[in-house]
């Protein structure tokens, strides 16, 4: 049998919380009937869904970067290192990585990447699921110690709501002060006056 790891991460462009990596390894003939690109399903589909990979894969690993050391290194980089950390945290060794979209330049692990791997390849649309799900679940965690910000719904993004919070509260140790965050907190005039 050939131990394949699918890949995937989730967070790459919310104004705050981590990106978040998972590493599925399925056995032979394991198929999660259902398992799709986990932004095509419902929160309790994907919850449903994470419980069965968890319990039929022969591995599942997450690994995450926090919001710190994506403004210290780049987004980029953080995605990459928080992929290391779910592939190294694997009780399999992977025979094949696959990642979704394109190569990972800074992936410690020899690698194949196939754009759009959530709907090709299976192991992959399971590590999507199981990296969402992981993500959603912190960021309603931090949202109960941060509840202007709305990140129970918005998850981090940078919706309306969220982007108001940001101006009349300011920012969190959670917010990527790199993804321009700073320029939110000024009114739209002082910006335009200011250019």
């Amino acid at each position: 049998m050939t131990r394949v790891a699918g890949v995937d991460e989730v967070g790459r462009g919310p104004l705050a919380g981590p990106v978040v990596a998972a590493a599925v390894i399925l056995g032979d003939d394991v198929e999660i009937e259902g398992a799709d690109d986990s932004k095509a399903l419902t929160a309790q589909d994907r919850t449903e869904l994470a419980r069965e990979i968890h319990g039929r894969a022969a591995a599942v690993a997450i690994g995450a970067a926090s919001a710190r050391e994506i403004d210290r290194i780049n987004i980029l980089r953080a995605t990459a290192r928080a992929m290391n950390r779910a592939l190294g945290r694997l009780t399999v060794a992977p025979d094949h990585v696959v990642v979704d979209g394109l190569p990972v330049r800074d992936l410690e692990w020899e690698h194949e990447a196939v754009v759009g791997g959530d709907a090709i390849v299976h192991s992959i649309a399971c590590a999507s699921i199981v990296a969402k799900v992981c993500r959603d679940r912190l960021m309603t965690r931090l949202a109960a110690r941060h509840p202007e910000y709305g990140w129970e719904r918005n998850m981090g993004y940078a919706t309306r709501e969220h982007r108001e919070a940001v101006r009349r509260c300011g920012l969190t140790p959670h917010h990527r002060t790199s993804f321009g965050l700073l320029q939110l907190e000024l009114p739209f005039e002082q910006n335009r006056e200011e250019a």
